[in-house]
């Protein structure tokens, strides 16, 4: 197995630095806007606040996973962690306010949650971005091989890895048919191997894969497995016990829940409602006039057929950004596409050409965050090529969504394997759907609109 030197202190060092980070917010704020009393009473119940919030953020990190910070998550994710984890913690400082006799917290607890989130929001994206950094340049790596490549779930799965080194995986490549237990033990242990990746759909011996997990366990080695995109079902159930026996349910989506589904109703038509009344309501004149002035004949809005909630086909609107007459669904938008107006290449990069959705929004057939919807011969071309494609269906389709933000947009490229990720992006979501993951998604949308997407054309 390989050595993990520092790895195992990091987790320590960002816990004690966000302690430290705890304590200096409180400490300082209170120094600057209140009177330092030194007798023994008013220390007493200073430093049990401070210790109360510290055991407080602690415990909570348990709950919203703040410190389980797997290589290969997101920035996406991780945000969502730590505004969760404040907001939560924010509450929590609410509620110890109610029973604490300190004056801060009595009075400044609005403050000290503000500040606080000012404050660790950017040091641990500071630290998050700089740990992608350092193993972008190759240090603090894992070592890992794959077992059966030629499979689609391990193509796919490489192709990520060996584009982003910032997750910090080192692939060694062992040779192909030699599967002698021995040799590959051997090659463990010259190459140091971390992890196996190993398809689920693997066409190994039942009496070699059996002794391939024990060698794996006792060379502490660990098995990875990849589940198959045509023919599993490891997104339908959830891992659950009774006891002390595992068992496998059928898996119940997020926004399978009234109370989910409700607050993301409400939040959809109060946001649109915003939209459309403080923005929309002067940028529209503007890109009217500018589509108008753009010299190609024409409607304004394009209006194209697409598949909703449940598969059902919904009119959704955006501005025309194409020459009229080759402005039908006939085939995706090309790289340098002819038929793309001069002020449609801008509408496109800004995204800006999607604004008109927040009125399919405030109609209900779409959704704010949402997997994106499709042309509809694209959705009926992929749906029997890949398994859990329908899964899109059990949301409404958003205006932006996880894959969008995650770079996952475009036809350039094999687009058979940019659809698979596609996919992964939006059942990862559906099956992981969070109100704080929405605002993260909003967020970075709003972050691309402003500096521009180079995925968008």
């Amino acid at each position: 197995m390989q050595r993990l030197r520092y790895s195992r202190y990091f987790k320590a060092f960002v816990i004690l630095l966000d302690m430290i980070l705890v304590s200096a917010v409180f400490v300082t704020y209170y120094w600057r806007n209140f009177e330092v009393k030194y007798d023994s009473e008013t220390l007493e119940q200073n430093v049990l606040s401070i210790l109360l919030l510290c055991f407080f953020w602690l415990l909570l990190s348990g709950r919203t996973r703040l410190y389980h910070i797997p290589r290969n998550v997101t920035y996406t994710i991780y945000l969502e962690r730590i505004l969760l984890h404040v907001f939560v913690f924010f509450m929590g400082v609410l509620m110890l306010a109610k029973v604490s006799m300190n004056d801060f917290l009595k009075t400044e607890r609005f403050y000290l949650a503000i500040i606080l989130l000012l404050v660790v929001v950017p040091i641990k994206s500071f630290i998050f971005f700089l740990l992608k950094y350092i193993r972008s340049k190759g240090i603090n790596h894992r070592n890992v091989m794959f077992f059966e490549e030629g499979i689609s779930s391990s193509n796919i799965l490489r192709e990520i890895i060996d584009e982003r080194k910032d997750y910090g995986y080192k692939i060694y490549d062992y040779p192909k048919g030699n599967y002698d237990l021995p040799n590959i033990i051997e090659f463990w242990k010259d190459n140091g191997i971390h992890t196996i990746f190993l398809p689920s759909e693997h066409c190994l011996d039942k009496k070699f894969e059996d002794e391939l997990f024990r060698q794996a366990e006792l060379n502490k080695v660990k098995i990875s497995l990849v589940p198959n995109f045509i023919q599993n079902e490891f997104f339908e159930y959830e891992f659950s016990y009774i006891e002390t026996v595992p068992v496998l349910t059928q898996a119940k989506y997020p926004l399978g829940f009234f109370t989910n589904s409700a607050l993301k109703r409400i939040f959809d038509i109060l946001f649109s409602l915003i939209v459309l009344v403080g923005i929309c309501s002067w940028l529209f004149p503007i890109i009217i006039l500018l589509i108008k002035m753009d010299g190609s004949k024409g409607p304004v809005f394009f209006i194209q057929k697409r598949y909703g909630y449940h598969d059902e086909v919904f009119d959704c609107l955006k501005f025309r950004t194409m020459k009229s007459e080759n402005n039908k669904a006939q085939s995706t938008t090309a790289v340098d596409d002819n038929r793309i107006t001069k002020v449609g290449k801008f509408l496109r990069k800004t995204s800006l050409d999607e604004m008109p959705q927040f009125i399919n929004v405030l109609l209900g057939d779409m959704t704010v965050v949402g997997p994106r919807p499709h042309m509809l011969f694209v959705d009926d071309f992929y749906k029997p090529k890949i398994s859990r494609y329908s899964l899109r269906s059990m949301v409404k389709p958003g205006i932006t969504g996880l894959a969008q933000v995650s770079g996952l947009r475009g036809d350039e490229g094999d687009m058979n394997i940019g659809m698979k990720k596609r996919i992964l992006a939006d059942s990862f979501y559906v099956r992981n759907w969070s109100f704080s993951m929405d605002i993260v998604i909003i967020l970075k949308t709003i972050f691309l609109v402003i500096i521009g997407d180079k995925n968008a054309r």
